[in-house]
């Protein structure tokens, strides 16, 4: 799916499919990005990256990692067997690896997320998730209808923003009901990586 086939499925569902259309595509695309990010917080797209160590030093830079939203796991040293897998904390733009000997300076592999991108070509959402986008896009979009009818004459009287409100309020709380359900499943336990 790509960007043009989900801003027409959120038509779709806003009922907003004759021109002219009260939402904009800028403004769907910007509802949409909106609901991505809520997603991508709770199962980001898998991503890993080979970084430098430095010699007797715990400290890792991990601010080329762009887009990152969390570090899953680091594996140091590389290619042992079975994979050694490290503690870490992290400040900022550094990463500490806790366990293990000290890096001398070899590679280390940083397994991290980053936040999904739907473009005019492509998508990085999984199939699975679309209508949940959807869902959360529909949702910004309408609470932001809502705020725009205030204090505005409108074919739909006086109730038209609390019917908007309303109408959105329950399409984001079915949208997080279902990404906090979603995180449950997607979380890791740590004791299947480390052994204390």
């Amino acid at each position: 799916m790509n960007l043009s086939e989900m801003i027409t499925m959120v038509r779709n569902n806003l009922k907003d499919e004759i021109t002219p259309y009260q939402w904009s595509d800028d403004e769907l695309t910007r509802h949409i990005n909106h609901a991505l990010r809520e997603l991508s917080e709770r199962t980001p797209l898998p991503a890993e990256a080979i970084l430098p160590t430095i010699s007797t030093s715990r400290a890792v830079d991990i601010s080329s990692l762009t887009e990152r939203i969390m570090v899953q796991a680091v594996e140091y040293p590389l290619g042992a067997f079975p994979t050694q897998y490290q503690r870490f904390s992290i400040w900022g733009d550094v990463l500490v690896i806790i366990s293990g000997d000290t890096p001398n300076g070899t590679n280390c592999r940083i397994y991290y997320g980053v936040l999904h991108t739907i473009d005019t070509n492509s998508s990085t959402v999984p199939t699975k998730y679309e209508d949940l986008v959807v869902t959360g896009a529909c949702g910004y979009a309408v609470i932001s209808q809502a705020v725009a009818s205030i204090n505005r004459v409108n074919v739909g009287g006086e109730m038209t923003a609390d019917q908007y409100r309303s109408w959105g309020e329950e399409r984001l709380t079915a949208f997080r009901d279902s990404l906090k359900r979603l995180g449950r499943r997607q979380q890791l336990r740590d004791h299947q990586l480390f052994i204390d």
